[in-house]
Protein backbone atom coordinates (compact mmCIF):
# COMPACT_ATOMS: atom_id res chain seq x y z
CA UNK A 1 0.00 0.00 0.00
CA UNK A 2 1.72 3.60 -1.01
CA UNK A 3 1.01 5.37 1.68
CA UNK A 4 2.71 8.95 0.17
CA UNK A 5 1.03 11.63 0.14
CA UNK A 6 0.67 13.36 -3.16
CA UNK A 7 -1.09 15.97 -4.92
CA UNK A 8 -3.75 13.03 -5.94
CA UNK A 9 -4.74 12.11 -2.81
CA UNK A 10 -3.77 15.21 -0.25
CA UNK A 11 -7.34 16.51 -0.41
CA UNK A 12 -8.45 13.26 2.00
CA UNK A 13 -6.38 15.08 4.54
CA UNK A 14 -7.90 18.78 4.06
CA UNK A 15 -11.71 18.53 5.96
CA UNK A 16 -10.07 17.21 9.40
CA UNK A 17 -7.30 19.94 8.97
CA UNK A 18 -10.05 22.80 8.30
CA UNK A 19 -12.64 21.86 10.42
CA UNK A 20 -9.80 21.65 13.75
CA UNK A 21 -8.84 25.04 12.55
CA UNK A 22 -11.99 26.32 11.85
CA UNK A 23 -13.00 25.55 15.59
CA UNK A 24 -9.91 27.94 17.05
CA UNK A 25 -10.89 30.46 14.91
CA UNK A 26 -14.52 30.87 15.86
CA UNK A 27 -14.09 30.89 19.41
CA UNK A 28 -11.08 33.42 19.16
CA UNK A 29 -12.97 35.36 16.84
CA UNK A 30 -16.27 34.67 18.09
CA UNK A 31 -17.78 33.79 14.98
CA UNK A 32 -19.63 30.61 13.80
CA UNK A 33 -17.46 27.53 12.74
CA UNK A 34 -19.56 28.22 9.21
CA UNK A 35 -18.29 31.50 8.77
CA UNK A 36 -14.65 30.43 10.25
CA UNK A 37 -14.52 27.33 7.47
CA UNK A 38 -15.89 29.50 4.56
CA UNK A 39 -12.93 32.26 5.67
CA UNK A 40 -10.31 29.40 5.90
CA UNK A 41 -11.89 28.51 2.58
CA UNK A 42 -10.79 31.79 0.70
CA UNK A 43 -7.98 32.20 2.34
CA UNK A 44 -4.45 32.09 0.81
CA UNK A 45 -3.36 30.31 3.78
CA UNK A 46 -5.89 27.61 2.21
CA UNK A 47 -4.68 27.98 -0.99
CA UNK A 48 -1.39 27.02 -0.03
CA UNK A 49 -2.41 24.20 2.11
CA UNK A 50 -4.00 22.30 -1.03
CA UNK A 51 -0.44 21.92 -2.63
CA UNK A 52 1.46 19.12 -1.55
CA UNK A 53 4.69 21.10 -2.16
CA UNK A 54 3.98 23.64 0.53
CA UNK A 55 4.19 21.11 3.41
CA UNK A 56 1.49 23.01 5.66
CA UNK A 57 -0.70 19.43 5.51
CA UNK A 58 2.01 18.62 8.14
CA UNK A 59 0.96 21.66 10.45
CA UNK A 60 -1.84 20.72 13.77
CA UNK A 61 -4.76 23.65 13.93
CA UNK A 62 -2.71 25.90 16.15
CA UNK A 63 0.31 25.79 13.89
CA UNK A 64 -2.30 26.52 10.87
CA UNK A 65 -4.00 29.48 12.63
CA UNK A 66 -1.09 31.01 13.13
CA UNK A 67 -0.08 30.83 9.78
CA UNK A 68 -3.28 32.24 9.07
CA UNK A 69 -2.83 34.97 11.17
CA UNK A 70 0.35 35.43 9.56
CA UNK A 71 -0.74 35.50 5.95
CA UNK A 72 -3.74 37.89 6.61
Amino acid sequence: MNREITDKNLHLLLPGKVSLFAKIYAEEKGVTLLDAIRVFYRSNTYKALEKEETKLWHYGPIALYEEFEERK
